[in-house]
């Protein structure tokens, strides 16, 4: 009895140094959060519409980061663990995307039929990644079926550096430029913001993707499906569900994401290489986490969070504490942001709701 007393007292003990120490960085986290942005926004350094530049601008970036961030998402809620191959799959969509745009610049209907160009592009993303996004599960994956968790997670850092260098080496390593589209140039006024015409093409077009995937896994028989492999996968095939289709399926559906995300990327930042995707898979990642694993609502808000946070963060948190070139933390802001959500809500923003919905 009195060593079980022991025990419970060194328990408590640690149990309380914890919670103060948690509790004392979230404090501190406040305060500075709170006094930097004060700061910032007192001394008038950026006018209203460049601040609601900063706020189109992340918000255009994380609808990029929400889309690819499905993928990891969706793969992890079926198979539980991260496909590090994921963010070049997001790379083979915007590389081939870059092709079939300047074939079409080439042939000159570019610019002539920008609709019909835009849409010809994101087709031939999303049928290349997905293309990749079934092969990586098919060869990768699917032998490991079954294998501890370590394995297939090792295996997709294997299958990432082994399609970053098959891309090297088929298409180069230099840089390539998606050709710039006169239908794309200038801005809308909306509601008092100035939003950039690609950057409405990227927003539109994201919201479309992710209401119609929500829709697609919420309302049909194939979502059901990954609902119920995600849940319990053993149950789902006595139920006549076939798990290894659905887990092909699961690949498709996250690489057609990837794909528009990487044919998006293109507008935006014209510039894609062999290594385009290792930046964006790992901010996917940390939005997936953000909004909690597992939870495509938290995957999409994670990933618009994350933008905010990058488009803004710097500007009006660092920028109140004279931090010089604070412009060029925007990764370090996106990465200290996760740690700050996860100490405040460790399961993420909406993980906590999916695990009181299996309870």
């Amino acid at each position: 009895m009195a060593e079980q007393m022991a025990v419970d007292h060194v328990h408590v003990r640690r149990v309380g140094f914890v919670t103060v120490f948690l509790w004392g960085i979230r404090i501190l986290a406040i305060l500075a959060i709170v006094y930097g942005s004060w700061v910032s926004l007192a001394s008038g350094r950026l006018t209203g519409d460049q601040w609601k530049d900063l706020i189109v601008f992340g918000f255009a970036q994380g609808s990029m980061y929400a889309l690819i961030a499905l993928g990891y998402t969706m793969v992890y809620g079926v198979l539980k663990f991260i496909n590090f191959a994921h963010g070049e799959v997001f790379m083979s969509g915007a590389m081939i995307g870059f092709f079939a745009a300047d074939a079409l610049q080439n042939a000159g209907f570019w610019n002539a039929h920008p609709v019909q160009s835009l849409l010809i592009v994101l087709l031939v993303s999303m049928t290349t990644s997905t293309t990749v996004a079934v092969l990586v599960e098919r060869i990768a994956y699917r032998p490991l079926r079954g294998a501890p968790r370590l394995i297939p997670l090792i295996t997709s850092i294997g299958a990432s550096f082994t399609l970053q260098y098959l891309f090297k080496g088929l298409f180069g390593a230099g840089t390539k430029s998606y050709p710039p589209m006169e239908a794309l140039k200038g801005a809308w006024d909306i509601f008092g913001f100035r939003i950039l015409k690609n950057q409405s093409v990227v927003i539109v077009a994201s919201l479309v993707m992710m209401a119609g995937l929500y829709l697609f896994v919420e309302k049909t028989r194939t979502g059901r499906a990954m609902r119920a492999v995600a849940e319990d996968p053993e149950t789902a095939a006595l139920m006549g569900v076939n798990v290894d289709r659905t887990i092909v399926k699961v690949f498709a559906v996250g690489g057609a994401m990837a794909g528009t995300a990487g044919a998006l990327w293109g507008l935006v930042f014209p510039t894609v290489n062999f290594l385009t995707g290792f930046f964006p898979g790992i901010k996917a990642f940390t939005a997936a986490v953000l909004g909690g694993i597992g939870n495509i609502a938290g995957a999409m808000l994670g990933g618009v969070s994350l933008g905010l946070f990058e488009g803004v963060g710097p500007s009006l948190v660092l920028a109140g504490f004279h931090v010089p070139a604070f412009n060029q933390l925007r990764d370090v802001v996106a990465f200290v942001a996760l740690v700050l959500v996860l100490i405040f809500r460790p399961t993420g923003i909406l993980g906590e709701q999916l695990a009181e919905e299996r309870g």
